[in-house]
């Protein structure tokens, strides 16, 4: 018997709903929020979204990394429902509640660090960034900060400076932060490899900017939108060695890798290496705006009394969807599902690179993987037209695919890690179909 088909395409893509709806977006929305699918949404359901022309596509991007249980997940909605029936706001430094103590209690036990932790939570992944190299330069009382090539931490200013991709973040921006310096990040397909990258941080110290001077050494274990780059764990024992021997507070930003994405709650257990501060959002709670940081506690104690803050610092019903959103981990024990579905991408994924030599790396961690599409395999020129293509092609087909890295021909899947093994199947079908339509057979 053939297995059900889950990707539904009714209308053409975009649909005549859709195309009345984008029209509209033109008129009334400011023009850079691009829309990468042009799709509009009308629900969505674990790994898939049905569009307002009755098109069910499977999802391969999860909200940008925020869907690892899944959209509208039943346990978190129904936490959010309570919570919204009791209040919405108090801002928790006028009126405190119990929720906000009780994540941070919950990820203090769950985060890579030894001893005493302490939380502090906020809305999105650059506003927790922030707040992080905030509490390092308090304690510390230093002000540098280095961020790596390829590095994304968001788009308020520090973050934005913090952020390596130029096009299209940072073009016709600035003047930017000060104090904040580069150093290039390990790549296992382009280089450098891990020595010569601490080699050219410690260089840095003599050439750039003295070691004591720095406050935070801040990065991505697996970078995201640089390409799904993943850091070889001898470059993260020597940020930490690094970080030891000259009183740096080492930051991990969490931001994409958190939540099961690897295969493990948080990406720095691949490397039995602990951060100072580990920076959490996207996935925290379920598709509402949350995002946080956790660290020792002779950090974060630190500062003085209102160093951080803010109006939204925790809304109470974001809380209560994490909460709702640990349970799930627990219940459905979607770390190992992460692992389960992350083998079975990657095995598609080596095979394709063996079928195409435009595919130039496979790469990543967990169900954090990517591919890398180059337009040969000497010469690794990017091929970033070959990645548009795919993604129209797939989207043709009912999958939702999205791009990254820093030359934008990177090809990354975020799938939600409740996705059923049909969902997979099916959305993994597409992609080749797409490959095949592209690059031939």
């Amino acid at each position: 018997m053939a297995a059900t088909r889950v990707i539904e395409l009714r209308t053409e893509i975009p649909g005549p709903r859709a195309r009345e709806i984008l029209e509209r977006e033109r008129r009334a929305v400011a023009s850079p929020l691009i829309v990468h699918a042009p799709i509009v949404a009308s629900e969505a359901r674990g790994a898939t979204i049905t569009d307002v022309d009755g098109n069910t596509f499977v999802d391969f991007v999860g909200g940008v990394g925020v869907a690892n249980v899944g959209h509208n997940h039943p346990r978190v909605v129904e936490a959010i429902a309570e919570q919204a029936e009791r209040f919405l706001h108090t801002d928790f430094t006028v009126v405190a509640y119990e929720g906000y103590i009780t994540l941070a209690e919950r990820l203090g036990a769950l985060v890579p660090i030894a001893g005493e932790t302490r939380g502090a939570f906020f809305s999105a992944g650059a506003e927790a960034v922030e707040n992080a190299v905030k509490l390092a330069r308090l304690y510390t009382g230093r002000h540098g900060v280095v961020a790596f090539d390829g590095a994304f931490h968001g788009r308020t200013l520090l973050a934005l400076t913090m952020t390596s991709r130029t096009h299209p973040y940072k073009k016709g921006l600035g003047p930017f932060a000060p104090e904040v310096y580069r150093a290039p990040y390990p790549n296992g397909y382009r280089g450098p490899d891990a020595e010569s990258a601490l080699a050219s941080l410690e260089r840095m110290f003599t050439t750039h900017v003295s070691a004591d001077h720095i406050a935070a050494i801040v990065f991505e274990p697996q970078q995201g939108e640089g390409g799904f780059v993943p850091a070889p764990p001898e470059f993260v024992r020597g940020l930490r060695r690094i970080c030891d021997e000259h009183g740096i507070v080492l930051v991990a930003d969490e931001v994409q890798t958190g939540f099961g994405r690897t295969g493990r709650m948080f990406a720095m257990e691949h490397f039995d290496v602990e951060a100072d501060l580990l920076v959490v959002a996207k996935s925290i709670a379920g598709g509402l705006p949350l995002s946080g940081v956790i660290g020792r506690a002779s950090i974060m104690d630190d500062p003085h009394p209102g160093a951080i803050g803010g109006t939204f610092i925790g809304n109470p019903v974001a809380l209560a969807a994490a909460c709702a959103v640990l349970d799930v981990f627990d219940e459905e024990g979607l770390v190992a599902r992460a692992g389960a579905v992350g083998d079975t991408i990657r095995a598609r994924l080596l095979d394709w690179q063996r079928r195409w030599s435009q595919i130039g790396d496979v790469r990543g961690m967990g169900a954090m993987l990517a591919i890398e599409l180059v337009r040969d395999p000497g010469s690794k020129t990017p091929a970033p037209e070959l990645v548009e293509a795919v993604i129209e092609a797939a989207l043709q087909r009912g999958l939702i695919l999205l791009k990254a890295g820093v030359y934008g021909n990177c090809i990354r899947v975020l799938c939600p890690l409740t996705i059923a093994d049909a969902e997979l199947d099916d959305g993994l079908s597409a992609w080749e179909e797409a490959l095949v339509a592209v690059l031939g057979t």
